[in-house]
This record gives C-alpha cells, sequence and structure tokens, in this order.
C-alpha cells in the first residue's frame, strides 16, 4: 500500500521543524548570556567631572548642615562656587537669590535644587542660530591657544552634517600649522577651503574667500582668524579690517562673531571678552576646554558679567564634543550629584 500524500507530506516537515526549533533556541541563549548594552556616554556631563568634583566636596559640607545651620551652609556655598571660577560678584548674587527662594530654614537638596535653577536662569535660554542669508558668514576669533581653528573644524563638520554646503577661509596666515590644519578639517568635513601662501596679507585671504563663496553660491562660510592678544590695539585693528573686507564684499555679514575662550583661563576670559566684543561686536562665545579644567563655572560667569549668549561648549577632542549650549543640562551637568546613569535616566 502506497504512503497517502498527507503522510509523505508530514515527513518531510519534521527535519524543517526540527531545524526551526533549534534556531529558536540559539536565539534564546544568544539573548540569555548577551550583556546588557552600555548606557550611552553623557558627554557634557564627562566634560564637567572635574569641576562637578571639586564643587562636590565643598557643596556637600556647607548643604549637608542644611536646616540647622542654613546661614553657614550658604556662606559655604558662596566659598564654594567663587573656588569654581563662577566669580566673586556673581557667586554672590546668585546666593543672595537662594537664600531668598528657601527662607531661613531648607534641607541641602532643596538649596542645590534653588540653586540649580538660578543657574539656569542666569545662563538664559540659548538657541543655535540656523543661517537664513546665503552665504551665511561667520566670524570666529580668539586670542592663540584656545583651540579656534579645530573648533572651526568641528563648527564645518556641524554644519556640513545639516546639509549645508561649506567653505573655509584660512585667514590666519601667520601660523602655517594653522592653514594646513584647516586643509585636514576641511577635507574631513567635506567642505571647501580659500588659503594663500603663509604670511598673505590675511584681509586679502578673506577678499578671495567671499568673492569664491558668492560664485559658488555656497551656505556657511566659517572664517579663520590669526590669534590675537587682546590687549594689543595694532592687532585689534587688523581684526576690524577683516571685517570691513567681510561687510563689503556680503552686505549684512558678518552674520555671527564668535569669540573662542578656553574654560582653563578663569576669569581671564572675561576681560577678553569685553574687549573683543568691544572692538568687534561678538554676538557669540564657545567656550571650550571645559574638560581639562575644574573650573567650569566660568561660564556663568561669562554669561552674567557679560551678556553674551554661550552659543557652543568644547567638552572632548571628537567632533561631536562640540555641543551646542543649553542652560538646562549644563547646570545640571555641573550641581547634581554623581549616580548610576540609570538611575539618572528614571528622573530625567
Amino acid at each position: 500500500m502506497e504512503p497517502s500524500w498527507i503522510a509523505v507530506a508530514g515527513a518531510a516537515l519534521v527535519p524543517l521543524g526540527l531545524v526551526v526549533a533549534y534556531l529558536r533556541a540559539r536565539r534564546r541563549r544568544a539573548a540569555h548570556v548577551a550583556p546588557p548594552a552600555a548606557p550611552p556616554v553623557d558627554r557634557l556631563r564627562q566634560g564637567l567631572l572635574s569641576t562637578r568634583r571639586r564643587l562636590a566636596a565643598e557643596l556637600e559640607a556647607a548643604l549637608g548642615r542644611g536646616a540647622t545651620e542654613p546661614s553657614r551652609a550658604l556662606g559655604a556655598l558662596e566659598e564654594a562656587l567663587v573656588a569654581a571660577d563662577v566669580g566673586v560678584r556673581t557667586s554672590a548674587e546668585l546666593v543672595a537669590r537662594v537664600r531668598t527662594r528657601v527662607g531661613r530654614t531648607a534641607s541641602g537638596a532643596e538649596i542645590r535644587q534653588a540653586l540649580q535653577e538660578e543657574v539656569e536662569a542666569v545662563l538664559g535660554v540659548v538657541a543655535e542660530p540656523t543661517p537664513t542669508a546665503c552665504p551665511w558668514v561667520v566670524l570666529v576669533t580668539g586670542v592663540n591657544g584656545v583651540g579656534k581653528t579645530t573648533t572651526i573644524g568641528k563648527l564645518a563638520a556641524r554644519h556640513a552634517a545639516a546639509g549645508r554646503s561649506v567653505l573655509l577661509v584660512a585667514g590666519d596666515t601667520f601660523r602655517a600649522a594653522a592653514i594646513d590644519q584647516l586643509a585636514v578639517w576641511a577635507a574631513r568635513a567635506g567642505a571647501e577651503l580659500v588659503r594663500q601662501a603663509p604670511g598673505a596679507n590675511p584681509s586679502a585671504v578673506v577678499f578671495d574667500g567671499m568673492k569664491a563663496a558668492l560664485a559658488r553660491a555656497v551656505d556657511v562660510v566659517l572664517v579663520d582668524t590669526a590669534g590675537r592678544l587682546h590687549t594689543r590695539t595694532n592687532l585689534m585693528e587688523e581684526l576690524r579690517k577683516t571685517q570691513r573686507v567681510i561687510a563689503r564684499e556680503v552686505p549684512g555679514a558678518p552674520h555671527e562673531t564668535l569669540l573662542v575662550l578656553d574654560a582653563t583661563t578663569g576669569q581671564n576670559a572675561i576681560a577678553q571678552a569685553r574687549t573683543f566684543t568691544e572692538a568687534l561686536g561678538v554676538t557669540g562665545i564657545i567656550l571650550t576646554k571645559l574638560d581639562g579644567t575644574a573650573r567650569g563655572g566660568v561660564a556663568i560667569a561669562i554669561r552674567e558679567q557679560t551678556g553674551l549668549p554661550i552659543r557652543y561648549l568644547g567638552v572632548g577632542e571628537g567632533t561631536e564634543d562640540l555641543r551646542p549650549f543649553e542652560a538646562h543640562q549644563f547646570a545640571r551637568a555641573l550641581l547634581e550629584p554623581d549616580v548610576p546613569a540609570a538611575e539618572r535616566a528614571r528622573f530625567a
């Protein structure tokens, strides 16, 4: 008697069923032994680690007294803020606002929360600017050694990632290494570059850059400049000349004048901000090297004493480590105690 077609089909399916069962079992075992994915690194929090640790010890000593000795706690809090380079005046004003909010008795947690909210209020809401002109010209300046050329390269990468065409202008002709460095960043970001030989007239390079930007219909132009000592009048005048050339060739430009400041210089950064603003009408600050200092509180002092918005923060060497400034995130990264990332996420 020949087997029925049903029996034949069933026999054929038995090996297939075994294969499916085997694959499912392997998948379950892999899922069981696979380690949990590591939480994403909070680069801002990591970058402010040194500042936060320095503040933490003094804040805990100050705020630990809480409701039992609120006046002494606030006095110690002011000292802790000054030590983090928030500045004497700004620290006193912050503590006075906190004292008004919390009253005569408060726990350490209440004082910390009030301080965080006051820091956010001082820093304000700063939106990342969106180019509204074509070309959108950004003049980037600062003293030697602040990481200006590297910052321009990272800005170029951000604009390119947003789908904009970018042109870099190597206006720092006094330092051959700056031109070569900018060429590397241009290649990395897929940007165009206008350059001349080292020692060329910076204004001539900028003139060529503006002509090229208009001819090629480039979206964003980032102009590098030679590092200037803010105390040297003749050097600052050269920057004014560069700014005039830009304005003559592209009416309404530069649309932004960004000053790069090194966070490790502390209160000297405020003096630089004032001088460059008087000379060039700075529109925003880029604060670099926050990952290399325990004095990150200077960001608060810069904002409060100059009124200039902080546009970006540099918290590392990678392209992604130049990030738009957000007051809430900065205040949390600066003042919140270190707790496990998973626990922080629950209350984010």
